[in-house]
């Protein structure tokens, strides 16, 4: 019995991070906010609570099985909370195109908004 449980675990650890790592790839591949928004949320607390299982497997008892289902319950009240409030802000933004892509590795010719590395000439005129 020892040994299914075990097995059981190592397959739920192998599936929540699994499940963890479809998560941080859907944030890069996504294009927008929402769709982000999505990969973070469902996979990544979907994961955790597997993980979480997995653990319990490990040591199935109760006393294990409370901090357990205390650290799963704050993850998806949590989670919940803070996906609403990035659709909240994507919301009230009011941005006819979602303009939240990554930026490219490849320099661009358009000029940047950011001062050059060293100092300013302003800051050369004032000694």
């Amino acid at each position: 019995m020892r040994q299914v449980l075990e097995v059981a675990g190592a397959v739920c650890l192998l599936v929540g991070a699994a499940l963890a790592l479809s998560a941080g790839v859907g944030l890069v591949r996504f294009g927008t906010t929402l769709e982000r928004m999505h990969a973070g949320t469902k996979p990544q607390v979907l994961g955790v609570l597997v993980v979480l299982f997995a653990m319990w497997l490990r040591r199935p008892t109760w006393a294990s099985a409370g901090p357990l289902l205390l650290v799963g319950l704050s993850q998806v009240i949590t989670v919940s909370v803070a996906a609403y409030m990035v659709a909240r802000a994507a919301y009230l933004r009011e941005s006819p195109s979602d303009d939240t892509s990554l930026p490219s590795d490849e320099p661009s010719d358009e000029p940047s908004d950011e001062p050059p590395d060293g100092p300013s000439d302003e800051s050369r005129a004032d000694d």
